[in-house]
């Protein structure tokens, strides 16, 4: 069940609370890690895509971005990297992760078979959907449509349209 989406939370997504106003963990997890991680993977000549993994305190886990241009591997995508920069864990349940673009697929099922709770995502503007799939599973599915976010991704399909469709006008 996608139980909140919070337009108009921006600049990094500052949201402490939980989607019925309970507090959320820690600090609450932020998109402003998973943005950087993007802006970085953009300059290194990839898509703009990333996430960072909290744990259930909001500890920073593990952070990553797509790779899959710069390393030429399909598989890496940005919640794969993040997944593996955190390292094994005894378990991944009430654990967070923050990406800046709903999980496909792929990742999806990566959420799904580790157990990991919760998803902020920092948009669902640029590209909508994705996110229920892992839903349907028991994943909390938090959308923030953060300006940062979707000004980020806008761009890249501004600038790079052949490699967005490869990679997500294709839906891969």
């Amino acid at each position: 069940m996608i139980s909140a989406h919070w337009p108009g939370v921006g600049g990094g997504g500052e949201r402490t609370h939980g989607p019925h106003g309970a507090p959320g963990p820690g600090t609450g997890p932020r998109p402003a890690t998973a943005v950087a991680e993007a802006r970085t993977g953009l300059a290194e000549g990839g898509i703009p895509i990333a996430a960072a993994r909290h744990g259930p305190d909001g500890t920073l886990l593990g952070r990553g971005r797509g790779r899959r241009v710069q390393d030429d591997d399909p598989s890496m995508r940005a919640e794969t990297a993040a997944f593996r920069a955190a390292g094994r864990q005894r378990t991944y349940r009430g654990t967070t992760m923050v990406t800046t673009l709903p999980p496909r697929w792929y990742c999806g099922n990566l959420l799904r078979r580790f157990g990991i709770s919760r998803v902020v995502t920092g948009e669902a503007v640029t590209f909508d959907g994705g996110h229920d799939r892992p839903a349907a599973h028991g994943v909390e599915i938090l959308v923030l449509d953060d300006p940062g976010c979707v000004a980020l991704l806008r761009g890249f399909v501004r600038d790079r349209p052949a490699l967005c469709n490869e990679d997500i006008g294709g839906r891969t």
